[in-house]
């Protein structure tokens, strides 16, 4: 039987050169529309895919001997995983691939806000050379809190603890047991935390988790990152929070207004929740590139690759 794998979006060769090596037959659909792919799909063995389509049911019903969707990256929320576990569709993801780029991302962001980097950067630009009010602030002094401990949670937590930092977790499914780093419930970070880091996947329980009520609930005035999901921070409420100084600064890779053609989100007028966050020195926003690195490139493809010949090519 010819395993026919159809890839929807661009992902690296490695992919495509390792299924091939085991029989597979790739077809380059990254270039056609959505009508085109469901009809190449329809006698798919597998499909590619980052983020360019929603793989619903309406979608995937076209594909009726699919056994696996491989999906470049660590979430799957463009993919109905309910019909793929009905009709016995294997789903792949990659966080494993992009784990330490995430993590290091997000040291960058804290780094830089502690010790006010980007704003002293901008400050003199402009002409102020403020050392006073640009005093920053060191590590080891700090405890993070992170949300999720995942693969990437967990990557940020091991170089917080390894830089110095106390560092607590929460996650509501997993047993952390990791030295250094130390497993709270909600209630436990409260009275503690300084940094906030959320690494949660994006689903009914988590869309809106960061809202102006969860961030009163801090006894410290908070720097908070969002690395994983926009949706997962509501910006109206962490807008009024820093207005309050409930947060102090936030670093963003991604946010709540984010879709999959996301450039054309300049050309309109811009929400006034965002221009407040666009404009304030103590914000740092990037355009969802935490985990995108030339290394992580690569092994986004690779980790797919061993997992799809493991379970497909066991002998």
């Amino acid at each position: 039987m010819m395993r026919k794998v159809v890839f929807i979006d661009v992902v690296h060769d490695v992919l495509r050169e390792k299924l091939e090596e085991h029989q597979y037959t790739c077809v380059d659909a990254t270039g056609f529309n959505a009508d085109f792919i469901r009809q190449e799909i329809k006698n798919a063995f597998g499909i590619v895919i980052r983020s360019r389509f929603t793989l619903d049911e309406s979608f995937l019903k076209h594909a009726e001997d699919l056994k696996f969707i491989a999906r470049s990256g660590s979430g799957t929320e463009n993919v109905d995983l309910i019909y793929c576990k009905h009709k016995g569709i294997h789903v792949f993801s990659s966080p494993e691939g992009n784990r330490n780029a995430v993590a290091e991302h997000a040291l960058g962001f804290v780094l830089s806000l502690l010790n006010n980097i980007q704003r002293s950067h901008e400050e003199i630009k402009r002409g102020f050379w403020n050392r006073k009010t640009n005093t920053g602030k060191e590590l080891y002094a700090c405890t993070v809190g992170i949300i999720g401990c995942g693969n990437n949670g967990m990557a940020f937590a091991q170089k917080m603890r390894d830089l110095g930092a106390s560092v607590l977790v929460y996650d509501k499914y997993k047993t952390i047991e990791e030295p250094g780093i130390i497993q709270v419930s909600l209630d436990g970070m409260y009275g503690e935390v300084d940094i906030l880091s959320f690494h949660v996947p994006q689903n009914e329980e988590t869309i809106g988790m960061g809202d102006y009520m969860f961030f009163s609930r801090f006894n410290k005035p908070l720097i908070v990152l969002n690395i994983c999901r926009g949706k997962v921070i509501e910006t109206r409420g962490l807008v009024q929070a820093m207005k309050e100084k409930k947060v102090l600064k936030a670093a963003l890779d991604v946010i709540e207004y984010e879709t999959k053609s996301f450039e054309r989100f300049f050309e309109n007028a811009l929400p006034e929740d965002f221009v407040f966050l666009k404009s304030n020195p103590n914000v740092i926003l990037t355009p969802h590139i935490a985990g995108w690195t030339t290394q992580s490139y690569y092994e986004l493809s690779n980790v797919l690759a061993q997992k799809i010949i493991k379970v497909f090519n066991r002998s």
